[in-house]
């Protein structure tokens, strides 16, 4: 906001006022209010952009049941091992066949044009990219007013620059003497043609990059990804369609209602065992497309669960001779150390002199 601000408000002082105070055309206050009123345009367009839900897909609370996969049929140590969840999925996407990824952030299969922002760690519905100079994800809730900010950033630029050289021919043409005199004379003017002309070719260029995307209907992420110039893009409609779909369609309601109150969970809730796993569960992954850190899919539960445990063990009290006195009435925290009966064998393992722990809570 600052880098649109404080040239204008230059321009204004400087070039602007000096346009309406030197000069009898009446030129001054039209060029002012104009500036005022594009600079407001565009700074509400900025804030559209980086205040609106880009398109986040909210997240699952536990891990999608394989197809076909029968909810209540029992899986024991000593039947069939667990069905681990496909990597990919096929989905057809006007008759060109589209893979689908598993976000094991998320616990959810991305749909189409769907991708992890590993800076905002959501998964976002066609994901173009993640712009650091608004500080949010562009997406399909957002695309319409990131276009249009930038575009009119490249206009507000083109604006300046020119009414800044309008000021220096005109002080040229008043005094008669040369350009680089009129220069001289006015400092801001020159400032802010040096600023516009190097913010010009960054906003202007990607206003014709993100013309081309649109009108082929790709998003940055599948440019610089998937090289549709190279081989079929599902997506593409037509020029005009493309256009259409972008800036002439309804923006679809977010899937997410952020004013609402999230529920706190009470107590230990049992930990599901349909039988099926995480394609990445037990290893640690990372995200394929955007490469995130590696982390295990199970990580936090586990931890939880680790907690939980210690918290249960903390009440058990020891006699002198080793006997436990008390035991925990949480009948759920006693499943769970009997759960975690594979970590308690291992810390006995490591700790010879506590092996007797086990044997004195059998008694």
């Amino acid at each position: 906001m600052f880098l649109i601000v404080a040239p204008v408000s230059i321009f204004c002082a400087f070039v602007a006022k000096e346009l309406m105070d030197k000069f009898s055309y009446g030129l001054g206050l039209p060029v002012m209010i104009a500036a005022v009123l594009f600079t407001a345009y565009d700074l509400s367009l900025l804030l559209l952009t980086s205040g609106r839900d880009p398109g986040i897909i909210p997240r699952n609370a536990h891990p999608p049941e394989p197809e076909g996969f029968d909810g209540n049929a029992e899986v024991g140590a000593n039947q069939t091992p667990p069905v681990r969840l496909p990597r990919v999925k096929d989905v057809v996407v006007n008759g060109i066949t589209v893979k689908t990824k598993y976000c094991d952030t998320c616990m959810l299969y991305r749909p189409p044009r769907c991708s992890h922002c590993s800076i905002c760690n959501n998964c976002v519905e066609r994901f173009d990219h993640h712009c650091p100079w608004v500080g949010q994800c562009i997406g399909l809730r957002n695309y319409r007013f990131f276009y249009m900010f930038v575009f009119s950033t490249t206009l507000l630029c083109l604006y300046v620059f020119g009414f800044c050289w309008v000021f220096i021919i005109k002080i040229r043409n008043a005094e008669q003497i040369t350009i680089w005199k009129a220069m001289t004379k006015t400092p801001a003017s020159i400032a802010l043609i040096i600023y516009t002309f190097i913010a010009v070719w960054f906003v202007g260029g990607l206003s014709v990059f993100h013309l081309y995307l649109m009108s082929t209907n790709q998003t940055t992420y599948e440019n610089f990804r998937y090289r549709y110039d190279q081989r079929d893009n599902p997506y593409n409609k037509g020029v005009m369609e493309n256009i259409k779909e972008i800036f002439f369609t309804t923006i679809p309601p977010s899937k997410n209602n952020f004013c609402g109150r999230v529920e706190q969970e009470h107590g230990l809730r049992p930990r599901p065992t349909n039988g099926f796993m995480s394609p990445n569960m037990g290893r640690a992954v990372g995200d394929i497309e955007m490469g995130r850190k590696p982390v295990a899919w199970d990580e936090p539960r586990m931890a939880a669960e680790i907690g939980d445990l210690g918290a249960g063990l903390s009440n058990l009290l020891e006699d002198k001779d080793g006997r436990f006195r008390t035991t925990s009435p949480d009948l759920s925290r006693d499943a769970l150390a009997v759960g975690g009966g594979l970590e308690e064998h291992g810390s006995s393992a490591m700790n010879p002199g506590r092996s007797s722990w086990g044997v004195e809570a059998g008694r």
